[in-house]
């Protein structure tokens, strides 16, 4: 199955990988050749470090080079799911008890920074509102213990 990436998440990771290999790459083999120019690389630390950097950024191209291209780009704009709740959208949820609100995304686990209010699909909150209406009430296992949330918005905006 191909993962599901929002038109905003493959943007932002070809954009990382443009920087590893336009920035991170070069500056990297820059770093080893001076180091190599040091001398006796056995007890050079900078060598052996800018060698383990150089391993991470290739690691990290080769990573999304291979995500990216076996994803599923979706425009969420695009979706017409109305107030059901599916990928990519934007669920506004209200919680029970304290009437606290809280905003998610639902998007591909490519993309989920939870800084961001950007949630795996694959992520409990997401797997109990996926199918869900506004106005319906939602029960999450939360590893804080079970809460109960109202979906009080949904919107599917790019």
């Amino acid at each position: 199955m191909r993962a599901p990436l929002t038109v905003q998440g493959a943007a932002r990771l070809r954009a990382e990988l443009e920087d590893l290999k336009s920035v991170k790459r070069p500056a990297v083999i820059n770093a080893i050749a001076e180091a190599r120019a040091h001398g006796d690389l056995k007890e050079n630390a900078e060598y052996h470090a800018a060698r383990d950097q150089q391993s991470f950024i290739e690691g990290r191209i080769k990573q999304l080079e291979g995500e990216l291209s076996h994803a599923q780009v979706i425009d969420v704009s695009q979706l017409n799911a109305g107030s059901k709740v599916v990928f990519g959208a934007n669920v506004v949820l209200a919680d029970v008890e304290t009437d606290e609100e809280k905003r998610y995304q639902i998007v591909g686990d490519l993309e989920a920074d939870i800084k961001l209010g950007l949630i795996a699909i694959s992520s409990p909150v997401a797997r109990a509102l996926i199918g869900k209406h506004e106005g319906d009430s939602v029960v999450i296992e939360a590893p804080g213990g079970t809460r109960e949330y109202e979906i009080v918005g949904v919107a599917y905006t790019g």
